[in-house]
């Protein structure tokens, strides 16, 4: 996890918050959520199987479908608006690259709905 949360830190003038307490990390561009990650709850009906971390990604709505029906890992977001949210199971069958990749149009979605004076003075950081 450690890789993810330096990777969502990298985000120019992201932060990182515990609104919801310990264990579940918010992290915001200019005050607005682009990302939420937390230890997922493990499988009441399979007890040996571990949690793992989930990560929460607001996403466009068509690529959000397609992406659940590509990888099982992803499914609407969970206690989000499930249009525009995808949660990732991080089990590691989502490659690196396309968490990151997520996480990237997650943050330009919400950096797009910013007024253009801080959309441009993030984009200058990108």
């Amino acid at each position: 996890m450690k890789n993810i949360k330096q990777y969502l830190l990298s985000k120019p003038f992201s932060t990182e918050s515990f609104p919801f307490g310990e264990g579940v990390s918010v992290f915001k561009v200019n005050n607005k959520l682009f990302a939420l990650l937390s230890l997922g709850k493990p499988d009441q009906q399979q007890a040996d199987k571990p949690a793992y971390w989930w990560l929460n990604l607001k996403c466009d709505p068509q690529e959000a479908v397609m992406l659940r029906d590509i990888f099982p890992a992803i499914i609407p977001g969970y206690h989000m608006n499930k249009l525009h949210w995808n949660t990732l199971i991080l089990d590691g069958s989502i490659p690196v690259g396309e968490i990151e990749r997520m996480i990237d149009n997650s943050f330009n979605l919400v950096v797009s709905n910013l007024p253009k004076q801080q959309q441009s003075a993030i984009q200058l950081h990108l």
